[in-house]
């Protein structure tokens, strides 16, 4: 009889479990042209504020804070939303069906979040794009900013934090649940503004 072994922490499984949602998401952004000019960069901010908008709500849920560190200190919806009026564009208008309120589900929002952490560790490939359109950390790209501490610490904690909350099985499947809603709500936030 085979037995499977489970290997690795709950962010290595999240990531194996997802990998190929990611990659679409990941191929659509680049397919797109995103960071081919100012222009479809503005698309790109405008996908992103979305985005955060829809999940702001879960950096202020205490609930969540107690579990992950620095939870206030990972918000990035203020960024996003002055590199929009860096780039004088308005945002997307709301038609959010996942926009999460004072209440979430706390595993199916450690989902989200990871698709939200996990995308602030692969900005730092989209911030040297940004440069190349005369964008920065201070004007227009502002949420593609890593942390004071350093992006790789930064990706350490949270993930450290993930792998030592205590939860189910059946919690840990909306843990999945969450971060594959996630990648595909952006996914169609893509389509929709480089459509």
């Amino acid at each position: 009889m085979n037995v499977a072994v489970e290997t690795g922490g709950r962010w290595q499984r999240l990531k194996a479990a997802t990998s190929a949602t990611h990659d679409r998401l990941d191929k659509r952004i680049m397919s797109a042209g995103a960071f081919a000019d100012r222009a479809r960069y503005g698309r790109f901010v405008q996908m992103q504020h979305a985005f955060h908008r829809e999940i702001d709500a879960l950096y202020s849920n205490p609930q969540l804070d107690a579990l992950l560190p620095d939870l206030q200190g990972r918000r990035r919806f203020g960024h996003v939303s002055q590199d929009l009026t860096d780039l004088g564009l308005e945002p997307l208008a709301e038609t959010t069906p996942w926009g999460f309120g004072t209440e979430a589900d706390i595993p199916t929002a450690l989902g989200w979040l990871y698709v939200a952490e996990g995308s602030n560790l692969g900005a730092a490939f989209l911030i040297k794009e940004a440069q190349k359109l005369g964008l920065s950390e201070t004007f227009g790209a502002r949420h593609l900013a890593g942390a004071p501490e350093g992006r790789g610490l930064q990706w350490r904690t949270f993930t450290a934090a993930l792998d030592s909350i205590e939860i189910d099985e059946a919690e840990e499947a909306r843990v999945i649940a969450g971060a594959e809603a996630a990648f595909t709500r952006v996914r169609a936030l893509a389509d929709q503004v480089f459509s």
